[in-house]
């Protein structure tokens, strides 16, 4: 009899998390019993045309952490299975409606090309289901923000932070429902594949990493506790945010912000609790204001579509652009003429992290100095880091790289930069090994 049974079935891309989840919300409204799939797409783990695995060990196995968090905490809480494939999800969906008949799929609204295409497969195969998308990885609503369309998204983000804030209220987040009956858990022996499963090799740990943390969501409410609560760091948040080492110098929430392990609307609130009862100054804004930029870049990505992945970016630039592979070895490896360079690069090699003044840098290098496609070096970080996120990752490599949002279309000074941001050379030197003079 289980087979007849219709199933609401709730698709998790990157909104991996229970709280704050209106996919759960809308599911859960409906009255029939909730299955929930994950798909580790083999596409996310193949070599790209720029020759670096889409997804390496460091992205994948905060991944697999952040998968078997959700799974946990669906079970515990809402008594919702969480089916796990290591498979297409176009082949995974039509097998499960064989199973389990469902008429609507719960999904998060993604627009970029790739997993616009592997929606549209999906739909193909299941012309009778329902796809109900929500846009829920903002901070301001879509239809809440001041423009008639995405094409009046202006190209300077002061102007839409200035005209957003003032017009935009943040939504509250989305309740957490009441878990449905334990009877509806489905009998699975699907698993969270492990690194090996997905063609990657174990990561180890560094002691020296500024991103020591684990994924899901869980562990990102533990962060909240402890820069928020526990040590109160959030109140001087500005003066530390360019740091270079240790966990606390930044908030570091972007990695779950990433794969919606939680979501920028719980982290507004949060702040807006903590100026109520600690502090309300610049530090706790400009936590805000840069959930703003991330809301930006996604906003540039709705307007500009594929042209962010494209040479010339949103501004379509005819620059002359080299791809010269020792060069590229030579950065990757850390191995160029600039050490604070090089220092990154090695740290994000061993790690999958960089601060954010480092990506900077790494990046005017490469596309500023050295005038190599801008699109190689965004292709290496989306491999790399933890805390990738396609919209913030292009759209940063495009601004610093003359093709994108930025007006005054700067160059970065690496010496200088690391003379003002690494004065007394400590970052240098953990990285590349007691060496005296890097200036």
């Amino acid at each position: 009899m289980r087979e007849k049974q219709t199933y609401n079935v709730i698709w998790f891309r990157n909104n991996l998390r229970v709280f704050d989840n209106y996919s759960i919300e809308k599911a859960c409204k409906e009255n029939h019993p909730i299955l929930a799939v994950y798909c580790f797409d083999p596409r996310h783990f193949e070599t790209t045309k720029f020759g670096f695995k889409k997804t390496e060990k460091y992205k994948a196995q905060f991944l697999i952490e952040t998968v078997q968090n959700l799974q946990k905490n669906l079970k515990d809480k809402l008594n919702i299975s969480l089916l796990i494939f290591n498979d297409y999800p176009e082949s995974v969906f039509p097998k499960l409606s064989e199973k389990y008949h469902f008429q609507q799929l719960f999904l998060q609204k993604e627009w970029t090309q790739e997993e616009a295409e592997v929606q549209k497969n999906v739909h193909y195969h299941l012309p009778e289901v329902e796809f109900i998308e929500t846009y829920d990885q903002f901070l301001f609503h879509p239809e809440d923000i001041p423009y008639e369309s995405f094409q009046n998204i202006p190209e300077v983000y002061t102007q839409f932070r200035k005209k957003a804030e003032y017009h935009v209220n943040v939504r509250p987040p989305a309740n957490l429902p009441q878990p449905q009956p334990e009877e509806y858990l489905v009998e699975h022996t699907t698993q969270v594949p492990k690194l090996k499963d997905l063609g990657l090799e174990e990561v180890e740990k560094d002691s020296r990493s500024a991103f020591p943390f684990h994924g899901g969501e869980e562990e990102a409410d533990r962060r909240i506790q402890h820069y928020f609560w526990d040590t109160c760091k959030l109140q001087h948040y500005k003066e530390t945010r360019n740091g270079l080492l240790g966990p606390d110098y930044s908030s570091k929430l972007s990695a779950w912000l990433a794969n919606g392990s939680i979501s920028a609307r719980k982290i507004y609130w949060e702040v807006k609790k903590f100026e109520k009862q600690v502090v309300k100054n610049d530090s706790t804004y400009w936590l805000i204001f840069e959930l703003i930029w991330r809301d930006y870049f996604k906003y540039i990505s709705l307007k500009h579509g594929n042209k962010i992945f494209q040479l010339g970016g949103i501004l379509k630039k005819d620059l002359d652009w080299n791809q010269d592979e020792e060069t590229l070895q030579n950065w990757i490896n850390g191995e160029t003429e600039e050490p604070f360079v090089n220092a990154n690069m090695k740290e994000i090699a061993t790690t999958g992290f960089m601060s954010n003044r480092g990506r900077q840098n790494i990046n005017s290098f490469w596309a500023k100095e050295l005038k190599q496609d801008w699109r190689i070096g965004a292709a290496y970080l989306e491999s790399m880091l933890i805390d990738y996120d396609v919209h913030s990752n292009w759209g940063n490599w495009m601004y610093n790289s003359g093709v994108g949002n930025d007006p005054r279309d700067r160059k970065f000074n690496i010496q200088s930069q690391a003379k003002r941001y690494d004065p007394d050379q400590k970052y240098q030197q953990t990285w590349l090994g007691g060496q005296k003079e890097l200036f």
